[in-house]
């Protein structure tokens, strides 16, 4: 009889590469699975999950939440890899290593990062963009967005070439907040990836029907780039960028499918999104570009959790906190169950969180290593419930068969980037040779807790989480001292 470390003993294993969907024993040994199977299996650890989903480990292609404390409630929803892709971070090397030295419960990996270099080449100053918050402060200077010369162009591509050397994913393009960017230099970036075989990971311009003076609609752009170049596409939270217009962009990204190119998209299930209160989407006469009023009450400081009472007070925070995070309101959760469901069902996408990191009340300091989370610290709730919360909304709706929505938490998501990072190959899926990266759940049970009021609740039914054959959950409680998580680089090859 085979033996393992670990026997998950009992469990309903879903597996939806091979469509496997049965009562199976699965024995991990050291960092892989060794055996699926209707044998009983001994182990030095056997543990019953009879009446429990094992499925793959999840894997989020937009978290920007990539700090100790994030990683730790991604856990607790089912993540089990991690990749910040669509800002990315720069220096990459200085991202890997310093996640490695730090330690992570769960699998990193970053895109180099567009927004960081052109920062960088454009507006002055050093290539920095790790962690995200480098990033965000500068969002609404104007010196990064300003034409870029033929001579700086150059220099761009050549910063980016050297990431996706020192490992970068693909290259993160963060070009809804610089949309007066030559298109060219678009083009330019995607023929880059397409001759390295990257992929791209692209917050698209607003579209034509948000602002009629955009340098070109921005899913338009993003596949016809993608059919022109050769390169793939990967259309980042095409639910909040696209908002009432998304059955449109849903056509035009089927359409050229069809023809050919390859554009995968992502969405998750929120009606609010997030980002830095000094971009461009927070200036008073931009508010309605991502579906909202238009009126400064749909933005929240985060910070303080204040909702802006008026234009002043909202140029006072832009001015004084360029790089706080803000929500911004976009539909009524409560009010549009449906529409809640059809962004889990979206054909074609698979669910990512943008998580953002976590922001402190004023007047307190956060030690990231404490847990669990003090309630003086805020996100947005998609850092912690995203998964649960899809899992949970196909289970009440119908929007999705369980083993769909399973697959579009892990094996669609690692597809994403395989090419690119042959380690994904083995993440996504519950078979023998494969990275012991598992989530054990209830799925009659298992839910998103977070709320905008209280954002940092952590999902439950998750009862264990495994991460290279590590359990970072067990018995439905984080454990603390795990550190199991990997890098993730691309294979330059």
């Amino acid at each position: 009889m085979l033996s393992a470390d670990l026997v998950l003993r009992g469990g309903r294993v879903i597996d939806p590469e091979t469509g496997l969907d049965a009562p199976r024993d699965v024995g991990i040994r050291g960092d892989r699975i060794v055996a699926v199977t209707q044998d009983p299996l001994d182990g030095r650890r056997v543990v019953d999950v009879a009446g429990l989903v094992v499925a793959p480990g999840f894997v989020d292609l937009h978290s920007h939440g990539q700090a100790l404390a994030e990683c730790r409630l991604q856990a607790l929803d089912g993540v089990t890899t991690a990749l910040e892709l669509e800002a990315g971070a720069a220096p990459v090397a200085h991202a890997y290593r310093r996640s490695a030295e730090e330690g992570r419960p769960i699998n990193y990996g970053f895109s180099a990062s567009w927004a960081a270099a052109r920062m960088h080449v454009v507006g002055g100053g050093p290539l920095s963009g790790w962690p995200l918050e480098q990033i965000s402060a500068r969002l609404g200077a104007d010196a990064w967005r300003a034409p870029a010369t033929p001579a700086q162009t150059d220099r761009l591509l050549a910063v980016l070439e050297h990431e996706l050397a020192d490992g970068a994913l693909g290259i993160g393009l963060l070009i809804g907040y610089a949309p007066a960017t030559d298109p060219a230099e678009y083009v330019r970036v995607a023929e880059l990836a397409a001759r390295a075989g990257a992929p791209t990971f692209t917050h698209a311009r607003p579209l034509a029907e948000q602002d009629p003076g955009v340098a070109v609609d921005g899913a338009d752009e993003i596949t016809r780039v993608a059919a022109e170049t050769g390169a793939h596409m990967h259309y980042c939270h095409i639910n909040s960028t696209s908002a009432r217009h998304l059955d449109r962009v849903q056509a035009l990204v089927e359409k050229v499918r069809a023809e050919g190119a390859r554009v995968t998209t992502e969405a998750y299930p929120y009606g609010a999104g997030m980002t830095a209160i000094g971009a461009d989407y927070f200036a008073p006469d931009r508010l309605h570009v991502l579906g909202a009023t238009g009126t400064p009450s749909d933005v929240v400081y985060v910070r303080t959790g204040e909702t802006v009472a008026s234009v002043e007070r909202l140029a006072e925070l832009r001015a004084a906190d360029p790089g706080g995070l803000a929500f911004i309101k976009t539909f009524d959760e409560d009010g549009a169950p449906d529409r809640l469901a059809g962004l889990v069902g979206l054909p074609g996408a698979v669910v990512a969180s943008d998580a953002v990191p976590l922001v402190c009340e004023p007047g307190h300091v956060f030690d990231p290593a404490s847990w669990p989370l003090p309630d003086f610290v805020r996100t947005h709730p998609r850092g912690a419930g995203t998964f649960a919360r899809t899992l949970r909304i196909a289970r009440e709706t119908g929007a999705l068969s369980l083993p769909d929505a399973i697959a579009r938490c892990s094996l669609e998501p690692a597809r994403i980037v395989e090419r690119a990072a042959p380690a994904l190959r083995r993440k996504g899926r519950v078979q023998v040779g494969c990275d012991a990266d598992l989530v054990v759940f209830d799925p009659s049970a298992v839910t998103d807790n977070a709320t905008y009021a209280d954002t940092v609740r952590p999902s439950s039914g998750f009862a264990w989480v495994l991460v290279n054959g590590v359990p970072v959950v067990a018995d439905g409680e984080l454990v603390q001292s795990a550190r199991p998580g990997r890098a993730i680089r691309r294979d330059a090859r």
